[in-house]
């Protein structure tokens, strides 16, 4: 039997995300962002300097947590389907569209100096130019691919 349910409500994590934000930039000036933390795993292995030990405990603790919630949730369940667009889509179109979206978002976080936790959630709470003119850029492009997906399923998506 799975002991979490649900998600947690967006009225408990947002508080929450907000507290760790606010938390790290009084506790050591940093903003919080998982392209950075990633940047610093893979520097760990290319033995470059100046690691950023918070940053590994963070991008560690999201594989954990994640784990975490799959077994208190019933178990990891691997499995090849996607949610909607895996219904819509058939495998064999599904995998190079995934991993085509991957690439770019891969390359848009490295291009855009940051991913969109880090300009989204610390970024424009700083009030930095370029993460809320970022934010707005990945939220509407989002917005916008969202209604050509409805646009081209017929309403199936």
């Amino acid at each position: 039997m799975a002991i979490l349910q649900d998600r947690l409500p967006w009225f408990v994590a947002g508080p929450l995300v907000g507290l760790c934000v606010v938390a790290l930039y009084a506790l050591a000036n940093q903003r919080m962002g998982v392209t950075g933390s990633y940047a610093q795993f893979v520097a760990l292995f290319r033995d470059r300097v100046k690691l950023e030990a918070w940053r590994l405990w963070f991008f560690a603790g999201l594989a954990v947590g994640a784990l975490v919630v799959a077994f208190l949730r019933g178990g990891p369940g691997p499995t090849l389907a996607y949610g909607g667009l895996g219904t819509f889509l058939p495998l064999i179109l599904l995998i190079p569209l995934l991993f085509v979206a991957g690439v770019f978002i891969g390359w848009g976080a490295r291009w855009g100096g940051g991913c969109t936790s880090g300009h989204g959630i610390s970024g424009t709470a700083s009030l930095s130019p370029a993460s809320l003119a970022g934010t707005a850029t990945f939220m509407g492009t989002a917005v916008a691919v969202t209604f050509l997906l409805h646009l081209l399923s017929g309403g199936a998506l």
